[in-house]
């Protein structure tokens, strides 16, 4: 069997990491470049003009126009933080460098932080990235499938009306030698016409052909002018292999095995849209794992503050 080049890709190594990143000063230009990429450009009024000061060992820009007063951190997941820009750095580069997931226990001996500290800071980061895939749609040929987080809770209902699990859908778009491109992975409030329509409004292209099994829900997608073919396979492989199926099956597979094999255990039902938007970010922008540390940045840079003022929101024994 050919190797996958995508798979045997170079990366950034954990020397070439550091650097680039190793200092405090480094991390701050890093930063900087990624949030104000041509310059400073103010919040509030988006004027260039500016004057720059440093108040209790922080540095500040203060806009000509408006004379609002920013920092470097303010406006982004690293605002109030108490960490250094090297911990944060360092988290991106083994939240993005792993093969498959990372947990926030294994966060927070390689950090070490505690755990409350390496909780939240993964969760910033899968935030910021499940909020870059909120807008992509996808065109061509869209494989979709129907999907669960979760499992059967002792006493509670078994299957898919088990109270435990969290419906999500998963959609990767193919091209014309069935290639695999970019994919959506998105939980929904249940496979209803309802549901699939608002979902298919919201991340098809109005060109997109869909491929997917015969779940009716799926026929939301012919009133909103998609072709759409229902694929009778059977079950068993033979189902999973089958054309206009078989990428949706795949990565849906890669995504489950990654979840199962990293995390202990999460909140279906609250943390869904993380943990599969953060599946979605890396699946979408793994032809340059070398990249990845300066993109998961410009994520963090651009989305706002997450405050999570709830301590029980931290789980005790969760990963």
């Amino acid at each position: 069997m050919a190797m996958n080049p995508i798979q045997f890709q170079r990366g950034l190594s954990l020397l070439e990491f550091m650097q680039r990143y190793g200092s405090e000063a480094a991390c701050e230009r890093a930063l900087r470049k990624a949030r104000w990429p041509h310059g400073f450009i103010c919040p509030q009024c988006a004027a260039s003009m500016h004057s720059r000061f440093v108040r209790h060992g922080q540095r500040y820009w203060q806009c000509s126009v408006c004379h609002r007063q920013t920092s470097l951190h303010a406006g982004s997941v690293f605002a109030n933080t108490k960490l250094p820009l090297t911990s944060w750095f360092l988290a991106m580069y083994l939240l993005t460098q792993s093969k498959t997931n990372l947990a926030a226990l294994e966060l927070t001996r390689h950090l070490g932080v505690c755990y409350r500290s390496a909780w939240r800071m993964k969760h910033k980061l899968m935030e910021a990235m499940a909020e870059r895939e909120a807008p992509r749609r996808l065109d061509g040929f869209v494989e979709l499938d129907d999907a669960y987080l979760g499992g059967e809770r002792s006493g509670g209902k078994p299957g898919r009306g088990s109270e435990n699990k969290r419906p999500f859908v998963i959609a990767v778009s193919t091209n014309e030698l069935g290639r695999p491109g970019m994919a959506v992975i998105e939980p929904v409030s249940g496979f209803t016409t309802a549901a699939l329509t608002n979902w298919a409004r919201r991340r098809l292209a109005p060109d997109a052909e869909v491929y997917s099994d015969g779940l009716g829900a799926f026929r939301a997608v012919v009133p909103l002018g998609h072709a759409h073919t229902v694929i009778e396979a059977g079950g068993g492989r033979a189902a999973t292999e089958a054309e206009g199926a078989r990428w949706a099956n795949i990565v849906l597979g890669n995504v489950k095995r990654a979840l199962d094999g990293t995390y202990h255990a999460f909140r279906f039902s609250k943390y869904a849209e993380r943990y599969l938007g953060e599946a979605a970010w890396r699946f979408n922008r793994r032809f340059r794992l070398e990249a990845l540390v300066p993109r998961a940045l410009v994520a963090a840079a651009r989305c706002p503050p997450w405050p999570e003022r709830k301590p029980r929101d931290v789980p005790v024994f969760a990963c």
